[in-house]
């Protein structure tokens, strides 16, 4: 039975890269004496960013972080200061046709955003008005383990209250998909809204055949 036939109960959605997109980076780069990619090389090194959104640092933490190590490289904490400070007050932007399919499905299913995410997730959430837009948020940060751990997948499917045969997981990395497939889930690799679209069908259809 492929996903997109199977029935589901629950919802796990990705965030960033589906639901939310970041602005380039460029601009705030170049506007700091920064080569491009520099900040967020800086950042996303897997040695800075597996504590941040396994919760063994906080959101603070991992960008003091790297500011420190910006600094090391160019000399000047001021300036690597500021980079930052521009990088951690950017805002993403929200894709409304993935929130209007998200609140349908939600109306007859349990919705889940399940992300890699730091501390500040929540507060984010709040601040672009999200917050209450699924029934569950999973936060890697808080769970302590993230995707593709398997167990992330089984704390969601615990923290919806269904089993993981009757997840359907979303996400835009082929990664997390197939871990999400290998522990059971229906899942389906996000490249854009038809995508989300389609595998919401099943829930769709499931729910109006019972009426």
């Amino acid at each position: 039975m492929s996903d997109r036939s199977r029935k589901y109960d629950a919802v796990l959605c990705d965030l960033d890269g589906v639901l939310r997109h970041w602005p380039a980076m460029d601009e705030v780069e170049r506007d700091h004496g920064f080569a491009a990619g520099a900040v967020l090389g800086a950042a996303f090194a897997p040695h800075r960013l597996q504590p941040a959104i396994t919760g063994a640092v906080t959101d603070d933490q991992w960008r003091a972080a790297v500011v420190a190590d910006l600094t090391a490289s160019c000399g000047s904490a001021d300036r690597a200061g500021a980079a930052v400070a521009a990088w951690s007050a950017m805002q993403p932007r929200v894709d409304q046709e993935v929130v209007d399919l998200l609140t349908r499905a939600r109306r007859t299913t349990t919705l889940a955003l399940l992300s890699n995410a730091t501390t500040r997730l929540e507060q984010d959430l709040d601040r672009q008005g999200l917050a209450a837009l699924a029934d569950v948020v999973v936060n890697t940060a808080r769970a302590g383990v993230a995707k593709p751990d398997p167990r992330i997948y089984r704390i969601a499917a615990e923290r919806v209250g269904v089993a993981v045969e009757r997840c359907l997981f979303v996400d835009d990395s082929l990664d997390n998909v197939l871990a999400a497939r290998e522990v059971g889930m229906g899942a389906v690799h996000f490249r854009g809204v038809e995508d989300l679209r389609g595998a919401l069908s099943a829930v769709f259809e499931s729910r109006a055949a019972r009426g």
